[in-house]
């Protein structure tokens, strides 16, 4: 399993299909997740050199000591740093959720290392309402205690937001993400991302991302919004094409956050715009 260490000592995972020449696209998961966040994808992205990452505390890579760490202007740093680890000058960027905020980072801090971005249901605004049903879960292990149950439990959340998804799948994203032990379900990150979550709050209100997003202006990108979403607001789906009209988006039904990156509509939208480079 490769890693590679970054500039403050971190051992951090990732995988690369390593296609020869193909484009190189890296994909960045969501905020408690890892680089399995993309195993729906990966059949359908076999026409690119396919890099997933585990952000610092997440997934096979390494706790991060200092909680302060835990913040995307850091986990931007990482991903450029995997960038000059792997000889990359340029890559594209898939970005879910959080990894779709490291990627408005690195269009304001590195944009010539980006050669397009892919955005999965998040953008610069996020209503309180998403981040606070976030913040239930965040660094919490599952009341349920074993896979059976967190299943159940998962598929009767999920049913409003995703009501055409089987239960099979729900099943699977808790073996993927959750170990089961004999004192129950396990996470597969550190559990003081909320902590640091907790502190970031308490530092002042969140700093305006629209600069950020617009810094995606010239480059390939799209966006793709979960139409129950509730981190991805409609009205911010919208605001964001208006203000950046060559932005490709696509509205997906049956689906909250995140979408499984599977869907026909979703892929169809990813290969258009990585076919602009």
């Amino acid at each position: 399993m490769p890693n590679f260490t970054t500039s403050d000592g971190l051992s951090l995972h990732y995988t690369d299909s390593a296609q020869g020449k193909a484009l190189p696209l890296i994909c960045l998961p969501g905020l408690t997740r890892d680089g399995q966040d993309f195993r729906y994808f990966a059949p359908h992205g076999a026409r690119y050199r396919m890099i997933t990452l585990d952000a610092r505390g997440r997934g096979q890579s390494d706790p991060d000591p200092k909680i302060a760490n835990y913040n995307v202007m850091r986990e931007a740093q990482d991903v450029t740093e995997l960038m000059d680890h792997l000889g990359l000058e340029q890559a594209a960027i898939l970005g879910t959720s959080r990894g779709g905020m490291v990627a408005m980072v690195l269009a304001a801090t590195a944009k010539d290392r980006l050669s397009a971005v892919v955005l999965n249901d998040v953008g610069p605004e996020i209503p309180q309402g998403g981040i606070a049903r976030i913040m239930e879960y965040v660094g919490r292990r599952p009341a349920a205690k074993t896979y059976d149950k967190a299943a159940q439990t998962l598929a009767a959340l999920m049913a409003p937001a995703f009501p055409d998804v089987p239960p099979a799948r729900w099943r699977e994203e808790v073996e993927v993400f959750y170990d089961e032990t004999p004192d129950g379900l396990a996470l597969r990150y550190d559990p003081r991302l909320r902590d640091a979550l907790l502190e970031q709050a308490k530092a002042g209100p969140p700093p305006d991302l629209w600069p950020l997003f617009m810094a995606l202006e010239g480059l390939p990108c799209g966006a793709i919004r979960g139409a129950n979403s509730d981190v991805l607001s409609h009205e911010t789906y919208l605001e964001m094409q208006r203000r950046l009209p060559a932005l490709q988006a696509v509205e997906l039904d049956n689906r909250g956050h995140v979408p499984f990156l599977d869907e026909p509509a979703a892929l169809t939208l990813i290969h258009s715009v990585l076919d602009q480079i």
